[in-house]
């Protein structure tokens, strides 16, 4: 079945305002629960085609994946390619964007993440192959709650500092105002607001350009 999810970003910056947030998520839901905390390498990918990729991952992942993944380019245009390291497990991942956000910060998706059984540095071959190249290197230590019918996540991203993502995994595309309204009232409720689009984009931007820089550090940049 295909999922679509809205993720709507909050840039805090510093652990103290990660603290601030933290805690008033346990004030306002008490059942609020901790279901992980992971490292991840992330490593996007600019070029190629997706015709070829899927050619490409066909042997690495499951018939039904591949046909989702198939299904996928043929219903959107803006699509965003990476590769994921989870503690050691290792995922190709694919968003592509509805409506006019882009698919790799935007905030409606549609998202695509299958496990291979590859080390990172295989599967990054494999889209390598494709006729992809590298964009950008990022690495980030991540804390996911279930938080009021929501996920939430907190990262530490290299160049980034903290961030926080608001997301709600619905079933049809027919949900995603009423899913993007609720977690925006939700982030009003924890007092936190939207890292606007430009500016995301900007930042984005500047750690591509920068990211060899800032991979695998604690370093920040600020960009207005």
């Amino acid at each position: 079945m295909q999922t679509y999810e809205v993720e709507i970003k909050t840039l805090l910056g510093s652990e103290e305002k990660a603290d601030a947030l933290r805690k008033k998520m346990e004030e306002l839901d008490p059942a609020i629960k901790l279901i992980s905390r992971n490292k991840q390498l992330n490593h996007y990918f600019t070029g190629g085609t997706m015709d070829a990729l899927v050619k490409k991952v066909e042997g690495h992942i499951s018939w039904d994946a591949l046909k989702k993944l198939s299904d996928l380019i043929i219903r959107v245009t803006e699509i965003s390619v990476r590769t994921r390291n989870k503690d050691g497990v290792v995922y190709l991942v694919v968003k592509a964007s509805v409506g006019d956000d882009t698919s790799a910060n935007g905030v409606t998706r549609i998202e695509f993440e299958e496990q291979v059984n590859l080390t990172l540095e295989q599967i990054d071959r494999v889209v390598l192959s494709a006729g992809f190249r590298y964009q950008a290197k990022w690495s980030r230590e991540r804390e996911e709650y279930a938080f009021k019918g929501a996920n939430v996540s907190l990262d530490k991203n290299a160049g980034y500092g903290w961030l926080a993502e608001f997301e709600k995994i619905v079933s049809s595309s027919q949900e995603l105002d009423s899913a993007r309204e609720e977690m925006a009232k939700l982030m009003q409720e924890c007092e936190v607001a939207e890292l606007p689009q430009e500016r995301l984009e900007r930042m984005f931007k500047f750690y591509n350009a920068h990211w060899d820089e800032y991979y695998g550090t604690n370093k920040i940049f600020t960009v207005e």
